[in-house]
């Protein structure tokens, strides 16, 4: 992990491989290390960085009064720091809603963006009763004391979870910050951004698990008949973390679309 003061936090981040950037951003309850079979894979081509957000993995606290906004700045500032714009900029889960407000705050950062499994934030993309069921659910878990995420939620994964992950989500949820979630759900839960889908200009990736129940397909098909430039690609066989499940597909979907619309700024 490596270090950078940014936005007034201490950000942590991985980097690894060389050619131009291609930066992750992870979910809710998770950190950089999500990426793994990413880094394994598409170094040999990228500049692969993924950094942890506040509140998560080796970073900062999240600051009990940021909102959305103030995130999608971090993020922003993290990426400037580094020198990293434009870049090819994928987004997981709560990760990408949290891309999409970078995009709208700070669109020359973003040369392509690539969304897996996200939402338009939960009210944008959810039915208000799923959304209530979705706090309620985890305003339980917060308040056992002790109480660790689960790494295998139901639809996080088609089928079970991948054995060669297993420890690897179980250090993750280890590590979650019960006060990270008390301060993302309510964002997460009250975010509507369907009017920003239609005014993204830049080409656009949708990786969606077929088995996804978390973010299920209609929302990749409300992403792809509102985003003008964007192409939809269904993973089969996987559900919401895809990225885990079926790693050669999603990189093999992410390498051919980062061919296809390189950045301006090849690194």
């Amino acid at each position: 992990m490596q270090l950078v003061e940014a936005g007034g936090l201490t950000i942590a981040y991985q980097r690894d491989g060389e050619g131009p950037p291609l930066v992750f951003v992870h979910g809710a309850a998770e950190d950089s290390r999500i990426w793994a079979p990413q880094f394994a894979d598409l170094t040999d081509e990228f500049t692969v960085i993924a950094w942890d957000e506040p509140g998560a993995g080796s970073s900062s606290d999240l600051p009990d009064d940021f909102d959305l906004a103030d995130i999608a700045d971090g993020l922003a500032a993290w990426l400037e720091t580094l020198d990293l714009g434009p870049a090819h900029i994928a987004g997981l889960s709560w990760g990408g809603t949290v891309l999409l407000e970078l995009y709208r705050r700070h669109p020359a950062l973003v040369a392509t963006l690539i969304l897996i499994g996200t939402y338009a934030g939960w009210k944008g993309s959810l039915p208000a009763e799923e959304v209530r069921a979705r706090v309620a659910s985890t305003d339980r878990m917060l308040s056992v004391q002790g109480e660790v995420f689960d790494p295998t939620l139901p639809g996080l994964f088609a089928n079970d979870p991948p054995a060669e992950f297993v420890p690897l989500l179980a250090a993750i949820a280890a590590d979650v910050r019960p006060d990270t979630l008390r301060i993302e759900l309510p964002i997460m839960a009250q975010t509507d951004l369907t009017d920003l889908l239609p005014q993204i200009a830049v080409p656009t990736l949708l990786v969606w698990g077929r088995q996804d129940v978390r973010s299920p397909l209609s929302v990749a098909h409300q992403f792809h008949e509102a985003i003008p430039n964007s192409t939809l690609v269904v993973i089969d066989d996987a559900g919401h973390l895809s990225h885990l499940e079926r790693p050669e597909q999603v990189n093999r979907a992410v390498r051919e679309f980062c061919h296809t619309d390189p950045p301006s700024r090849a690194r």
